[in-house]
């Protein structure tokens, strides 16, 4: 492939790119022309209705008399108020994720004995079978964590002597062992990458059985498997919190798209992964992190209100950061006044950052959200309430932790497989139908020209067909 392109002058090059542009874009007005729903989207930026699902409830607003209405953010697992399971395991200074994970598969909340129970056969379920650790993982390494383990996921289809039987009863059990898996599969995945890009040691640590799920993560990636309590607390109500957003985000939207053909349970979970590393979802946690690395670098004194929203002004105005224009961390599809998630995220960074020596950024991230609603309106004219997202929050989170960046978007996907997991279930017991979306096709006809008559080292776009000869 790179023979063939190096083989073409650089002018044809730039000539077949630029035709390649002009023959894939879309006009933005023709979308209206056309009332068809941009990236799946209503005039007001909430999502189509695509389905049905008793698993999460994500809630923003209010509609009154035809008028959307913004109100404090809900999330619920099950009609269970999220921020109350958060709560109440803090309450009880213990663990939760292991209580989400069966509360979003199954329903219901467990039984202090289905809770043990549970938590055994997920430490079991952690293990990998050797040769797949040896083949999969350490032969091929990935500088990305997210694509290391989409493929190992998919590796793990040929270790399963099940793997397309689609009965509840056998994608119950998939759905554990990923639950197990994945975060098991991460940590080989980031040691991997370690020796091979960053030409640093590797050290892999024997599961302990003993240990929660948050636990058996923060003692995966260490050097010397060592972690407090409170460090493995904090990571467990990261994980709660990221464990489900409704079926309506993209990750899990493309999980269900996917499961609606028939297909196996690891083909499905991939394509969560695939959809969840990009950096309009869940990768924009990486994204704020690098805004607030960029900000202290440009910033004097990035705590000072008018240092901080002159530059952010520079930002809105893509003349600082990346250039995109966007202020990572804030805005949501559905949240108005306030994200719950991120509302929890802060509580924990407010009360954490000074002791782990965070202080200066968990000031600088509260600024953002403050600054940024009216700086939006002042200069974009964006009306629409505009409140901290739970990605403004969940960087800074994972550094308190000492967590390496690249491991900020597969952390959030060791959560969500949970939920993945919950909304295959629920679309093969619903038995629905495959999803078929359509798309409007505003290419006009065109008349075949024949080899010959062509153009060398040039794409001729063909003589258009009247409209009264077609």
């Amino acid at each position: 492939m790179s023979e063939f392109i190096s083989s073409i002058p650089k002018n044809d090059i730039t000539d077949l790119c630029n035709e390649l542009l002009k023959n894939n874009h879309i006009q933005p007005e023709d979308y209206t022309r056309f009332h068809v729903k941009r990236g799946l989207r209503n005039d007001d930026g909430t999502g189509v209705m695509a389905g049905l699902t008793r698993v999460c409830s994500v809630e923003g607003y209010y509609i009154d008399d035809g008028e959307r209405v913004p109100k404090q953010g809900r999330l619920a697992y099950r009609g269970i108020n999220m921020s109350d399971i958060v709560e109440g395991c803090k309450a009880e200074n213990r663990f939760g994720f292991e209580e989400v994970a069966w509360l979003l598969l199954f329903g219901d909340l467990p039984t202090n004995g289905q809770l043990k129970a549970f938590r055994k056969v997920l430490a079991e379920a952690r293990e990998l079978p050797d040769e797949f650790i040896e083949d999969l993982i350490m032969k091929a390494p990935s500088r990305n964590i997210m694509n290391k383990v989409a493929g190992a996921v998919l590796g793990l289809y040929t270790f399963d002597e099940h793997p397309d039987d689609t009965s509840i009863e056998n994608v119950l059990r998939q759905s554990i062992q990923l639950i197990a898996q994945i975060p098991t599969i991460m940590s080989y995945a980031y040691q991997v990458k370690r020796r091979a890009f960053d030409h640093k040691s590797m050290y892999i640590h024997q599961n302990n059985p003993e240990n929660s799920m948050a636990e058996s993560i923060l003692r995966s990636i260490r050097s010397d498997k060592k972690f407090t309590d409170e460090e493995a607390k904090i990571l467990d109500t990261s994980m709660m919190i990221h464990a489900d957003h409704g079926g309506g985000n993209n990750s899990t939207f493309a999980a269900r798209c996917v499961t609606s053909t028939g297909t196996d349970t690891y083909s499905a979970i991939a394509a969560g992964i695939g959809a969840l590393k990009g950096p309009k979802h869940g990768g924009a946690n990486i994204k704020v992190y690098e805004m607030l690395q960029n900000i202290k670098e440009n910033v004097k004194n990035p705590t000072d209100d008018g240092q901080l929203a002159d530059y952010l002004v520079k930002i809105i105005n893509k003349q600082a950061n990346d250039g995109s224009g966007l202020i990572y961390g804030m805005g949501h599809a559905v949240y108005t006044l306030s994200d719950p998630r991120a509302v929890i995220l802060k509580k924990d960074a407010e009360k954490y950052s000074a002791k782990y020596g965070y202080e200066e950024d968990f000031r600088i991230l509260d600024g953002i959200e403050r600054l940024t609603p009216e700086l939006l309106l002042t200069h974009k004219g964006i009306k629409k309430k505009v409140c901290a997202n739970v990605d403004l929050y969940s960087g800074l989170i994972y550094s308190i932790l000492n967590i390496p960046q690249e491991l900020f978007t597969p952390l959030f996907m060791s959560a969500r497989i949970a939920g993945w997991s919950a909304h295959r279930i629920e679309e093969i017991c619903s038995g629905g139908k495959i999803m078929r979306p359509a798309y409007k096709n505003v290419a006009l006809p065109r008349r075949f020209v024949p080899i010959g008559e062509r153009i060398d080292n040039h794409i001729v776009s063909s003589e258009y067909i009247p409209s009264e000869e077609r």
